[in-house]
Order: C-alpha cells, then sequence, then structure tokens
C-alpha cells in the first residue's frame, strides 16, 4: 500500500484515539488529545501533498481520503457534545451533510467522473477546523494549572456559552447551504451519475 494511503488509515486509527484521550478525566489525557488531533490534521495535508507531487492517486484513496476527515471532524464535534460544549442537532446536520457530500464526490471519483470542491466548500471546512481547533486550544488550556490560574475571566470568557452557540449556528448554517448549494449545481452530474449506475 502506497505512504498517502497508509497515511489515511493512520488518521482513521487516531480518530478513535483521540476520542478516548479528550473524553478522559486525566487532564494530562485532554493535553495529549489536542496533540493527537494536531498529527491526524497534519496526516491530511501530507497524503494529498505526496499523491499530489508523486501522482499517488488511486480508486481507494478518492474513497477514503475525503470519509477519513469526515470521520475526524465528526468525532471531534461528536466529543463537544458529549462534553455539553455544543448542541447535539447542529452535529447532526453538520455529520449528514459532510457525509452525503462526501459519499457523493467519492462515488463520482470512483465513475471516473469529477466533482470540483467550490471555493464555498473549502470555506465551511477552513472554518470548521479553525473553531475546532479554537475550542481544543481553550479547553486544553483550561486543564493546565500554570495556564489556567490567575487567568479564570479570561477563559470565561473565550468559553463563553452564547458566544460559541452563536459561532457553531453560524457554522451549521453555512455547511448546510454550502452542501445544498453544492447539489444543486452538480444536479445534472449527480442525475447523470445514479443513471449511469442504474
Amino acid at each position: 500500500m502506497i505512504l498517502p494511503n497508509q497515511l489515511t488509515i493512520l488518521r482513521i486509527i487516531l480518530t478513535p484515539i483521540f476520542l478516548f484521550l479528550f473524553l478522559s478525566a486525566d487532564p494530562l489525557l485532554n493535553q495529549i488529545s489536542l496533540a493527537v488531533f494536531i498529527i491526524a490534521a497534519l496526516t491530511d495535508w501530507y497524503d494529498g501533498w505526496l499523491a499530489r507531487k508523486f501522482n499517488y492517486i488511486t480508486n481507494w484513496g478518492k474513497f477514503w481520503d475525503p470519509l477519513a476527515d469526515k470521520i475526524l471532524t465528526s468525532t471531534a464535534f461528536i466529543g463537544f457534545y458529549i462534553i455539553d460544549i455544543i448542541p447535539l442537532w447542529m452535529v447532526i446536520v453538520i455529520l449528514v451533510r459532510d457525509f452525503v457530500i462526501t459519499t457523493i464526490r467519492a462515488f463520482a471519483d470512483y465513475k471516473g467522473k469529477t466533482f470540483p470542491t467550490s471555493y464555498y466548500a473549502k470555506w465551511k471546512t477552513f472554518l470548521q477546523m479553525t473553531f475546532l481547533y479554537y475550542l481544543l486550544l481553550i479547553r486544553t488550556g483550561e486543564k493546565i494549572p500554570q495556564i489556567y490560574n490567575g487567568n479564570e475571566n479570561i477563559f470565561y470568557m473565550l468559553f463563553d456559552s452564547t458566544f460559541i452557540f452563536v459561532t457553531m449556528l453560524v457554522i451549521t448554517i453555512i455547511t448546510l447551504h454550502s452542501g445544498i448549494t453544492y447539489i444543486f449545481n452538480n444536479k445534472n452530474l449527480i442525475k447523470r451519475l445514479f443513471i449511469e449506475q442504474n
């Protein structure tokens, strides 16, 4: 198996490890979970770079690489729901949208058809990842006494429930809208894809 695909598998393996560490009652393990998440995210960048530079492109990679990305981000959102930071319905909307679109794109790639990713969708992903990093960094900082002690008011403001709710709501709306826009803009290609399948 080529290296980019190995990195994709590594990203999938790291995801449940991240969640286990993230949900642990041990502050040290919570801190390690941030490092695991960063490593997993870096494998996405690196395997994409390798695939483009050395043309390491396979049907297997076309399907699993984007799916592995969504597994990682969705798991992080689920983790923040479990610790009661973000609402479940927002997580469900993001999860369903991302997996539906990722499945359509992966199936299209498998059938030899191109469904380009829009700048809108890229911005959606950027916003999701930025917000996740924000939440992870703030939560990790809270677990480090040297950082948290004396800065309680700052962390309280940064972890303000209204701010998090509104930001997550905006990201959820953008995520849903980008998915609807993607399907609408590619409706003819999607129709042909499934007609040919049948």
